[in-house]
């Protein structure tokens, strides 16, 4: 398995060893013992999946107890995270990942952080793995074009967005 470093020093990409042949291919998404050895401590608690199709944008959510480990199981998106943490020196930064059922990247995103993807594909099917349990006291929320992080979508056309989503507050309200 590989580790890839981003602009946030707690945020990794995890790219693991994926086994092919004229069957097609076979791979470990996640073994506990292997990722804290990679350096990831979390102790994950909830899995869950979504489904989108082209445009769909989900995010920018968040939940400062919880941390995620996310990946495409089908498609192709454009993930964004963004240091939402108060204090922090990269607060109001955001980097933007293209994960895929091709490159098997994985996503490590620290508590603290928004996070938010855009369906580059007609069939994304996208997993997560969560360090602590749902709470919607806790969950929040921040408006996917927010003018202060001023995050370079890559849309082709007008997002498709939850009506919870559309109306997210902005990051300073």
């Amino acid at each position: 398995m590989d580790v890839l470093d981003t602009t946030f020093e707690d945020a990794k990409i995890f790219v693991p060893d994926v086994y092919r042949d004229e069957r097609g291919f076979f791979k470990e998404t996640y073994n506990a013992a292997r990722y804290k050895h990679a350096g990831l401590l979390d102790d994950f608690v909830q899995d869950s999946v979504s489904f989108s199709a082209r445009d769909v944008i989900r995010g920018l959510h968040y939940d400062p107890a919880m941390s995620k480990l996310v990946q495409v199981l089908r498609g192709k998106i454009w993930d964004v995270i963004a240091d939402i943490r108060s204090g922090s020196a990269t607060y109001g930064k955001w980097e933007g990942f293209e994960l895929s059922e091709d490159n098997h990247r994985q996503l490590y995103i620290p508590a603290g952080f928004a996070h938010g993807f855009l369906a580059l594909s007609d069939d994304v099917i996208f997993s997560y793995k969560h360090g602590a349990l749902y709470d919607p006291a806790r969950e929040g929320a921040i408006r996917w074009n927010d003018p202060t992080l001023a995050i370079a979508w890559p849309l082709s056309g007008e997002p498709r967005l939850s009506a919870k989503d559309a109306s997210a507050p902005l990051l300073h309200h």
